[in-house]
């Protein structure tokens, strides 16, 4: 009925263009001048149908479900929910919904069954009232709209103002979610500082994140200092730049000024496919090629390499890498003016010289935002480093050694059903929080570099 819904809405948003364009029209054709284009009274009436249907749609189909629930568990027979706890009533609502859904498992209770079939009408009924709220919503408006259509109307306006008004609506709940995730990783991380001092965390060399199972269990007290996960992502995210970011430009470089044509058309489209190749596959390829094939030239050469290492894991991050930066790269200097090249051309400069020169530094702006984009992008990488890295944290450099990175021990840290109410748990907010610093910091310096240099080129 949802698909319904939606469909009844684009279908009666359509006749309201039709029906005030052909009013529109009809008003032309004894040679009266509209204010406004025929297109922009059918517009007015496609946005005022579709805008304001389709967002309480959203919030119907957002509050149904929740409502239903509410609905369902009130309607209990009398001290079934006695004695339960939150956590019971919620296994309870889970079972109901399944044998609302068809999937029984045992043999459920009679107040059950009769409670899940309570709920399919409930949503029977919700369904029907959804298509009907949109079709008696919708046709009010056709005709409220249709009634506007006239020679003095501002039809554009109008359209250009609901236009504004839901991009403003948009842009405020892009803003609210934003806001929404910050204050969630901070009061989260703020109770985990109430747990470890900061500068136990900041400053601290060993990440056990260990928590006491009993009251007598010794040598479990955990340490959440968070060097040692900090450092192994500098050194994966290191390792993958210093790949990523040569071939990258270079590749750029030579498809944007030096490839045949032919050449480009076919490249071109390969690394864009390789961009969007899920980090998993990339993960099997670190774990199934790269290492092995790492350990046999450590072996060959009396060099002792673990089983996971950080050279793996930012070797296959750097090729994940290569079509991001690539790509920016080769947006940034197509979009130098044509007029750098050809002056420096004209004066006598070779290709290369004319790139290196000229095209390069005037994309400098792109470029490095680019990189600097591809370096959240390398932080902020799971799959890959789980697969190859491993999990342990060791405060090291040597890119031979096994490492971990923030977001695999965020993972790591959520994966379970431990309590939200202890050290072990929370710090994955307080990881989460620094990470959300780090990369905004980088983010907001690829926006000042770029802003800075622009100027120059403009």
């Amino acid at each position: 009925m949802t698909l319904i819904a939606f469909i009844l809405l684009a279908v009666l948003a359509t006749v309201g263009y039709v029906l005030n364009r052909q009013a529109a029209a009809a008003i032309t054709a004894d040679g009266t001048r509209l204010h406004s284009l025929k297109h922009f009274h059918g517009l007015f009436s496609l946005l005022s149908v579709l805008v304001p249907v389709l967002v309480l749609l959203c919030l119907y189909l957002a509050l149904q479900t929740p409502i239903i629930n509410m609905v369902t568990m009130a309607s209990l027979p009398d001290g079934v929910l006695d004695g339960m706890g939150d956590g019971a009533q919620q296994l309870v609502l889970a079972e109901i919904r399944s044998v609302s859904q068809g999937r029984v498992f045992g043999t459920p209770e009679d107040w059950k069954i009769i409670a899940a079939e309570r709920m399919v009408a409930l949503y029977q009924y919700a369904d029907i009232a959804m298509v009907t709220m949109v079709i008696i919503l919708s046709s009010v408006i056709l005709v409220l709209t249709r009634r506007r259509v006239t020679a003095e109307f501002r039809a554009r306006q109008a359209a250009e103002t609901i236009i504004h008004g839901f991009m403003i609506a948009c842009s405020t709940v892009a803003i609210l979610t934003t806001i929404g995730i910050i204050l969630a990783l901070a009061f989260e991380a703020i109770r985990f500082f109430e747990m470890v001092p900061f500068t136990d965390f900041l400053f601290g060399v060993n990440w056990e994140p260990q928590i006491p199972i009993r009251e007598d269990q010794i040598a479990a007290e955990g340490a959440f200092g968070w060097l040692p996960v900090i450092v192994g992502t500098a050194v994966v995210a290191t390792i993958a730049m210093l790949l990523a970011t040569p071939i990258g430009l270079l590749t750029a470089i030579y498809l944007n000024e030096f490839a045949p044509r032919g050449l480009r058309a076919v490249v071109k489209p390969v690394l864009e496919i390789l961009a969007g190749v899920p980090t998993v596959v990339y993960g099997f390829f670190a774990i199934l090629v790269v290492a092995p094939a790492l350990r046999g030239a450590g072996a060959d050469l009396g060099i002792g390499i673990s089983p996971n290492t950080a050279l793996a894991a930012g070797g296959v991050m750097g090729i994940m890498l290569i079509p991001f930066i690539s790509s920016f790269a080769d947006d940034a200097l197509s979009a130098v003016p044509r007029a750098l090249r050809d002056g420096s051309l004209a004066i006598g400069a070779t290709r290369g010289e004319t790139m290196l020169k000229v095209q390069f530094p005037a994309a400098i702006p792109g470029i490095v935002g680019g990189v600097l984009l591809a370096v959240s992008r390398a932080i902020g990488e799971t799959m890959i480093v789980v697969m190859a890295a491993g999990l342990m944290a060791n405060l090291t450099i040597n890119p031979l050694d096994s490492v971990t990175t923030v977001t695999v021990q965020i993972v790591t840290l959520l994966i379970g059903d431990t309590a939200f109410d202890n050290p072990k748990t929370l710090a994955a907010f307080a990881l989460g929080l620094m990470l959300f610093i780090l990369t905004l910091g980088i983010n907001v310096l690829a926006l000042r570099i770029v802003r800075k240099y622009r100027e120059i080129y403009d």
